[in-house]
């Protein structure tokens, strides 16, 4: 389903006190909006939510309503979502929320009482940068990549027969997703593949893409990583089995200091982590197909890796 959330955030800016009108939407909607801060912004209920408040309500928002008047984003939503489900053979109901974000990521999947949701920051695909909200300024032609990338993650968290540990997880939080109460309880392994999953279901989805495109980095930085391959397998390898939020953030996440990324010595692409976990489900995905892989327990991919590895030896 499409929940389309941006005419209400324009009604809230033309609202005689823009500020009460926001907090009357983040109650509307508060299950999916407050999960959605507190995993991609900060915890709604603090003080420094406000001032996040504050900047997006003030912010100069011409671009996006130029990509609302110039693309049927709904449209393309729903088409996205069909072509993720196609790929992933999925039957699973995923919601997809259409939002104005708070300068927080571009998508982002979550699951709110057992009920997977994808966030689609929309300010993000205006195809124009935008310093006042932080947006991206992708291309609307890039939403569903992200929307596959999305719904690749709820299939691993959700789907009947996934095996996937990090489903286990969010089985035992009573069907909550929280990033970072899963960074420290999911082990690397885990989480490395959870992403490269992702990035291989986004290829399947959404074909025909630069191959930087699909993990998010500029072709420089894609190069890079590619160069650096075989240190990313060898600086992961006694850490794989291990957990703690450090690793996510070393990792997976943008805007970590270089000290926070020292591995042996050198320091870590930022998000080196999606190209090294596309790497370590590639075999699996090559053997059985991305809707097959989706839902494989990281030992899954090991064998595959092992197996294939022991193909070019032979």
């Amino acid at each position: 389903m499409i929940v389309n959330l941006v005419p209400e955030f324009f009604a809230v800016l033309g609202d005689a006190d823009p500020d009460a009108a926001y907090r009357a939407y983040l109650e509307r909607h508060r299950a999916i909006l407050a999960s959605y801060w507190h995993n991609y912004v900060i915890d709604l209920d603090t003080a420094p939510a406000q001032s996040v408040i504050a900047s997006a309500l003030a912010a100069d928002r011409r671009d996006l309503r130029q990509l609302l008047a110039s693309v049927a984003i709904e449209e393309l939503a729903a088409e996205a979502l069909a072509a993720a489900q196609a790929a992933l053979d999925l039957s699973l109901e995923v919601d997809v929320y259409l939002t104005v974000g708070v300068g927080a990521a571009n998508a982002g999947e979550l699951v709110v009482n057992g009920r997977g949701a994808i966030v689609i920051g929309v300010e993000h695909f205006t195809g124009v940068p935008n310093a006042d909200t932080y947006a991206l300024g992708l291309s609307p032609a890039l939403l569903p990549l992200w929307v596959a990338h999305e719904t690749a993650h709820l299939a691993r968290y959700l789907a009947p027969d996934s095996r996937a540990g990090i489903r286990r997880l969010i089985q035992d939080a009573g069907g909550q997703y929280d990033c970072w109460d899963l960074a420290s309880r999911a082990s690397l392994r885990e989480l490395l593949l959870n992403e490269g999953v992702a990035v291989h279901a986004s290829r399947a989805a959404a074909p025909g893409l630069p191959e930087e495109t699909y993990f998010g980095f500029t072709r420089r930085q894609y190069r890079r990583l590619r160069e650096l391959e075989s240190f990313l397998f060898r600086a992961a390898r006694p850490e794989l089995d291990h957990t703690g939020l450090g690793l996510r953030l070393k990792w997976l996440t943008g805007g970590m200091s270089p000290a926070a990324r020292l591995v042996q010595g050198r320091v870590l692409p930022e998000r080196g982590g999606y190209y090294l976990g596309a790497r370590m489900a590639e075999a699996l995905v090559m053997e059985r197909g991305i809707a097959w892989a989706a839902r494989a327990a990281a030992d899954e991919f090991t064998a595959a890796q092992n197996q294939q590895g022991r193909a070019v030896g032979a």
